[in-house]
């Protein structure tokens, strides 16, 4: 046998316990076909030395938007910004002609809330959709809210009136939405990533066209890439009753379908909003206010689209942050259960903010997986944990709590909501500092090691694609990461460079 590529001289961290290093990968027609001695005396095509850099297995963003994340180098940035003045000026300069696109606006750290009497007579007639860093609220103009006659606001809209201004400017082509992929996809290879789980697709806020799968498979994106279904687009089906299949997607396509590079993961559900918007549904107010936040639904709603997305037999990415919409997930999950018992259905709660320490065994006993987003807290922690108050801020985007309770950690970004980096979410997961240094549920750290497996086999489990991903291990997919130190010895995990990305045994250099 000739192996395609052997690399040498490297310090392979496999996360497979049944060989946790190796110094020499063997790859063949993209999989790793041995270590060390296994492929010792065989010849290669090519061989690599590596200069005894570190090699991981690849990371597994479970839940990012590559479409909106590239999208951002084609709208206005407001980043950072933190006066009227300063926004108004920004968006005065717009390009073009139609619909202004802006982001990056904090409505936090503003001197005062905009409105659409601040923003009118910048944009004149041209409509304007500013979003809220969050993906959850943004503000508009009076050239867009006198096309929303029904919704009564001074500009700023969230979650359902936000959805019905985003709809008025959708839908984005094939050929921009294409674009914005590979812009996506040239980031996070950058950053060691080699699959991602674009986490809702065809309708929801964070959609881009109805078409949104066409652009995937025309992209031909040099990363792994997993779909997941809005369940906003599940319709009734006139099945054989014996199925027990209510509402599908067309054809019947469910969680699986696809190959390697491409494939339909999990249906995306919204049951509440997010903390940065106020929105995410809690059982107790934000602290010092009477706001709970909100459902992102009617309950009988949501409710029937998590048991019929699990009777015609999607795994189900149930978006909830709050513990009010936690516990709503997790009754609506034991009735789905319960109705069509489903083994290894494995279900996800993606994000899974704050956990009371009571939900914890039920998460566990459904085989939830819980996909969360640490550099939230890195970013936003000092914020979060004064909203959430003394008694509530431990709770939030939880580590070790979960690993003891045997709940497998999928680790993720939601970016472009934060920074998309798996080496700053590692040095996150492990250290529990905020940017402003604040200690934030220091008693959730967990282990470097732990915290890469978020990153690897446990988001290829989420994803439903451990057997082919997630370790360095003979058969499976010549996915890697190589960086310039060892995250298990480093005092700075996120200031490690990574040198290369392989995605099915093409080893890419960083640009």
């Amino acid at each position: 046998m000739k192996l395609d590529l052997k690399l040498t001289g490297c310090r392979a961290i496999t996360m497979d316990p049944a060989r946790p290093a190796a110094h020499t990968i063997g790859i063949w027609q993209g999989r790793i076909a041995g270590l060390d001695e296994q492929v010792a005396d065989l010849p290669a095509t090519e061989t690599v030395d590596l200069g005894n850099a570190v090699v991981l297995p690849g990371f597994i963003d479970a839940h990012t938007h590559l479409a909106w994340n590239g999208r951002s180098r084609r709208t206005v940035d407001v980043t950072g910004l933190t006066t009227a003045a300063q926004v108004r000026e920004r968006l005065s300069g717009a390009p073009g002609e139609g619909w202004i696109e802006a982001s990056g606006y904090d409505r936090r750290i503003m001197d005062r809330p905009l409105t659409a009497a601040d923003l009118d007579p910048v944009t004149g007639d041209r409509p304007l959709y500013l979003a809220d860093i969050s993906g959850h609220a943004c503000v508009v103009n009076s050239a867009v809210l006198n096309q929303l006659p029904e919704i009564t606001s001074d500009g700023w809209l969230t979650e359902n009136e936000q959805l019905a201004a985003r709809s008025l400017r959708l839908p984005y082509s094939i050929e921009e939405i294409t674009a914005d992929l590979h812009e996506s996809a040239r980031r996070v290879l950058a950053e060691g990533v080699t699959m991602c789980a674009e986490a809702g697709i065809g309708a929801g806020l964070i959609a881009s066209s109805p078409l949104e799968a066409a652009a995937y498979q025309r992209a031909q994106l040099p990363i792994r890439v997993q779909l997941m279904v809005s369940a906003y687009v599940l319709g009734e089906v006139a099945a054989d009753p014996a199925d027990g299949i209510a509402r599908a997607i067309d054809l019947g396509l469910h969680t699986g379908f696809g190959d390697d590079m491409l494939s339909l993961g999990a249906m995306k559900l919204w049951t509440d909003g997010g903390m940065i918007a106020r929105t995410a549904a809690l059982s107790e107010p934000y602290a010092g206010t009477g706001n709970i936040g909100q459902l992102a639904e009617s309950e009988e709603f949501m409710r029937a689209a998590i048991i019929d997305g699990h009777h015609a037999g999607w795994q189900l990415a149930i978006h909830a942050i709050g513990d009010r919409a936690i516990d709503f997930a997790l009754d609506a999950v034991t009735e789905a259960q319960r109705q069509r018992p489903r083994a290894d259905a494995r279900h996800r709660i993606e994000h899974c903010g704050l956990v009371r320490p009571d939900q914890l065994g039920r998460i566990a006993a459904l085989g939830l997986i819980p996909v969360v987003q640490p550099t939230f807290l890195f970013s936003y922690g000092d914020d979060y944990s004064v909203i959430m108050g003394e008694e509530r801020a431990p709770w939030m985007y939880r580590g070790r709590s979960f690993l003891d309770h045997g709940i497998t950690v999928a680790g993720s970004s939601d970016r472009p909501v934060a920074d998309g980096a798996p080496l700053r979410a590692i040095e996150f997961m492990v250290r529990r500092r905020s940017s402003g240094g604040r200690a934030v549920g220091p008693d959730e750290a967990i282990t470097v090691e732990e915290a890469i497996r978020a990153y690897t086999l446990g988001s290829a489990y989420a994803c439903r694609k451990e057997d082919v991903l997630g370790s360095i291990t003979p058969s499976k997919l010549a996915d890697l990461v190589v960086l310039g130190d060892d995250p298990r010895t480093s005092d700075a995990i996120a200031d490690i460079p990574v040198l290369a990305t392989m995605v099915g045994g093409t080893l890419l250099p960083q640009r």
